[in-house]
């Protein structure tokens, strides 16, 4: 496709941004009116939204527009199967310069639709306009299949911490790309397209899981929310952690000990959950910690008037700095 965004024209972009989409049944009303329709058998909808901004999220010349679109949607979609729901629709906000070339976001859409396709789910609708900056906003939904949300606040003391899908990858990734490299292409790619393990989230509501998140902003910050929400500490068990020898060549080349990638590094989007300890879990979650009494014995010491630390490594609080917060300095 020829050209740019703006001589495309909003209605132009709408056309081609829709024709690459197909239905799935629990869209039953797609693009072309003025809302989209979504079933809802189980009565109640997960709703999860997210916004990617150029520069900030995503480089064009690290990733491509069909990069950009799978990460959009995978970041999404992982958070409906953190919540034990099966994803069934996502809606799209776009925001884009008048000059860029239109093959830009048509190249997108083909990857939020491949990784929707992935999930299970399909595109919904959405809505286009102009602006400075690229700006994906994507909003997901997903179906419970009358089981109870898994949210943050069931995590009990005893039980067992343990995570499906890969950790530290994009944030090795990111490593690479900053320097200029683009390989190791594994880790490279983990970064541009994340894999989250979309059936790991329903199956682990169906173990019995008590709480869980996606790793979306680097493990200790993310299983701080659980600590926080359900009135416990966790701790991790570094041993525990799987470190792929490219991940520790990587590290020695730059100069970064890949735990801290692996503690810290977010955008894998892995499932991290807590289970009774009685569980008998498959082989695709590896137990890496306990759930633990917030104060008590084995807590660590801490100055008189400061708080315990929610989240510990091998007994110890993790003085390292990591974990994305978008208004930190």
């Amino acid at each position: 496709m020829k050209g740019s965004v703006g001589a495309l024209g909003e209605f132009g972009l709408i056309r081609e941004l829709t024709s690459r989409i197909s239905g799935t049944p629990a869209v039953r009303l797609g693009p072309g009116d003025d809302a989209a329709v979504v079933a809802a058998p189980d009565r109640r909808v997960v709703a999860s939204t997210d916004i990617l901004v150029e520069g900030s999220h995503f480089r064009r010349d690290w990733s491509t527009a069909y990069d950009v679109g799978r990460k959009a949607a995978a970041q999404n979609l992982a958070d409906i199967a953190a919540m034990g729901a099966t994803p069934s629709a996502v809606l799209l906000g776009l925001v884009l310069p008048a000059e860029l070339p239109a093959t830009w976001p048509v190249e997108l859409m083909d990857g939020i639709r491949d990784e929707c396709q992935v999930a299970g789910a399909g595109v919904a609708g959405g809505d286009v306009v102009r602006g400075d900056t690229v700006i994906v906003s994507i909003t997901a939904l997903g179906d419970l299949a009358g089981r109870e949300p898994l949210t943050r606040t069931g995590a009990r003391p005893g039980d067992l911490v343990a995570v499906t899908g890969w950790l530290g990858w994009s944030a090795a990734g990111h490593a690479v790309l900053s320097r200029g490299f683009r390989s190791p292409r594994a880790f490279v790619e983990a970064h541009r397209r994340p894999e989250p393990p979309y059936p790991a989230g329903p199956a682990g509501a169906a173990l019995g899981a008590t709480s869980m998140t996606d790793v979306s902003d680097g493990l200790i910050a993310d299983l701080g929310h659980i600590a926080q929400g359900s009135k416990v500490r966790i701790d991790i068990a570094s041993g525990a952690l799987d470190m792929p020898a490219q991940m520790n060549d990587i590290g020695q080349a730059v100069g970064v000990d890949p735990l801290q990638w692996v503690l810290t590094g977010g955008e894998d989007h892995a499932l991290v959950a807590t289970f009774p300890p009685e569980t008998k879990l498959p082989a695709r979650w590896r137990v890496i910690g306990e759930v633990l009494p917030s104060r008590g014995r084995g807590a660590p010491t801490v100055p008189e008037g400061a708080s315990p630390p929610r989240v510990t490594v091998d007994g110890e609080p993790w003085e390292n700095a990591g974990g994305w917060d978008h208004f930190a300095g």
